[in-house]
């Protein structure tokens, strides 16, 4: 159904281009940079309000840029092909061979089995599994898979709890204190988790993407991970401590027939297959390979994450699953369920980053906040994070990351500091949205299951929203400058290069 809210965009956002395009030139600003900010609010707008589909409007800059004489068609369309949008694609395809073969599923069960069986460390294991399979695989497709597993859970314990009169548990949806614990967790997991890979949520892939299209610097995937995962673990553990302990604690400190649920679940699925244990080969040497890389340092090294995961993805497609038989691990009737809309919104986001750059625009935005310059630092990111926060409840999370991220690399050229805070400050922060069902796919699917109200997600992720604010600060002002190397209070060399050649 059209909504009231898509058709006040759809109009509100051609207005707002119009005006823009109306506006006397401001000082110290190309006539080129003035069109591409027209094209950034009527993009904006139409994100916020979804007026036409998210993927639709990233194809705007392909169209507006050449309309409007920003640039040439090549140019516009050039992002749309970047390496780090073969990178994801490589990740798609690994993560559909993973599901085709129901390898994830072996791996979740297998994880929740070795965490233990009470109440809080179920709830725990099914997170630890999540976030783990987030980091590789879409965090959709990983709460899709495990949301049924959970709610087997949930049915075989009230089954139990009725079958032996358990006196003083409600087993109603919503009043089950387990039950709704258990579905949060999963969805909290698989945006938590997301956040410790550069493929593990679209946020993290934009914002490596506009550093290297902005200022030609490379964040590999071991460097993500040095600080995604520490940040991923940390919040998750909080995450698991605040829901048992303090949010929802499970009514039953043991869970009946727990262990022998998870057991028949695997029992079900048999020994591990070629097909399986292949993939699984495939999907090591990748995640390793891409660890490695991060510690090879050899000057006409051609090759890069994309490098190894079209490498990765490309095996699938030639190693057997039963070559008698002429089927493979990967096949391209399986492939084509890669997410294309998520790789056509990361090129709409890095078509805009270029022309944010070679328009200078961002530096005019820059030059226009120096203003900012006496402010804390720490206080400008805690901020950056907290609206991209409340952002990101009302929208599209990768919507909100190609939004922001320009505007925060002007933020931090006005500043005169390192642009890599802000911009992973509004990149990760748009990941954390644990208010609202409609914030992220993971809220709105564990929220289908009935077993979690609106109220209950509120109180719940509104603290887990201040406690994540204050934790992302915490990791990019003391914990990024350690493992990275870098000052955020100055700008670096190579950005003063890059301004004033």
């Amino acid at each position: 159904m059209y909504t009231s809210r898509q058709r006040f965009g759809l109009f509100l956002g051609p207005v707002l281009f119009l005006l823009i395009l109306m506006l006397p030139l401001p000082a110290g600003l190309k006539p080129e940079g003035l069109k591409v900010a027209a094209v950034t609010i009527l993009m904006a707008t139409w994100w916020i309000t979804e007026a036409i589909p998210i993927p639709a409007t990233a194809l705007l800059p392909i169209g507006l840029f050449p309309a409007l004489n920003v640039m040439k068609s090549g140019a516009a369309t050039a992002p749309y092909a970047n390496h780090l949008i073969f990178l994801f694609l490589g990740g798609f395809f690994i993560a559909i061979a993973m599901e085709k073969w129901k390898l994830h599923r072996r791996i979740a069960l297998h994880t929740i089995r070795l965490v233990g069986t009470s109440s809080s460390r179920i709830i725990l294991g099914f997170m630890i599994a999540t976030a783990f399979l987030s980091m590789w695989i879409s965090n959709t497709a990983t709460t899709m898979m495990m949301m049924p597993i959970g709610l087997s859970v949930i049915n075989k314990t009230v089954e139990h709890i009725k079958k032996h009169n358990v006196k003083g548990i409600d087993t109603t949806p919503t009043q089950f204190r387990f039950g709704s614990a258990l579905m949060l967790g999963i969805a909290y997991a698989a945006s938590i988790g997301g956040v410790a890979t550069i493929i593990g949520t679209p946020p993290n892939t934009i914002l490596v993407g506009f550093i290297e299209k902005l200022y030609h610097q490379q964040v590999s995937f071991s460097l993500w991970m040095a600080f995604g995962v520490p940040l991923a673990v940390i919040m998750l553990a909080i995450s698991w401590f605040y829901l048992v302990r303090f949010a929802l604690p499970p009514e039953l400190k043991t869970l009946p027939g727990g262990k022998e649920h998870i057991l028949q679940e695997l029992k079900e699925l048999g020994s591990i297959t070629k097909a399986e244990r292949r993939v699984l080969i495939v999907f090591v040497l990748v995640a390793m390979a891409w660890i490695i890389r991060g510690f090879i340092k050899l000057e006409n090294l051609m090759i890069h994450d994309a490098t190894i995961a079209m490498l990765g993805a490309s095996l699938l497609f030639v190693i057997p699953a039963d070559f008698k038989k002429g089927r493979f691990l990967l096949d391209w009737k399986s492939a084509v369920r890669a997410p294309w809309d998520v790789i056509i919104l990361f090129g709409g986001g890095l078509s805009l980053a270029n022309a944010f750059s070679v328009t200078g625009l961002a530096d005019w935005i820059g030059g226009r906040l120096h203003i900012l310059q006496g402010m804390p630092l720490i206080i400008i990111i805690f901020v950056v994070i907290i609206v991209a926060m409340l952002l990101t409840e009302v929208t599209s999370n990768t919507a909100t990351t190609a939004m922001l991220i320009p505007v925060m690399a002007g933020i931090a050229v006005g500043m005169a500091v390192h642009p890599f805070g802000l911009m992973i400050a509004a990149a990760v922060a748009s990941s954390y949205a644990f208010m609202l069902p409609v914030a992220t796919p993971p809220n709105a699917i564990v929220f289908g299951s009935k077993q979690i109200t609106i109220p209950q997600m509120m109180r719940v992720g509104i603290v887990l929203d201040i406690i994540g604010s204050v934790l992302i600060t915490f990791f990019l002002m003391y914990v990024i400058p350690l493992l990275w190397g870098i000052n955020m209070h100055s700008m670096p060399q190579w950005l003063s290069m890059l301004l004033h050649p």
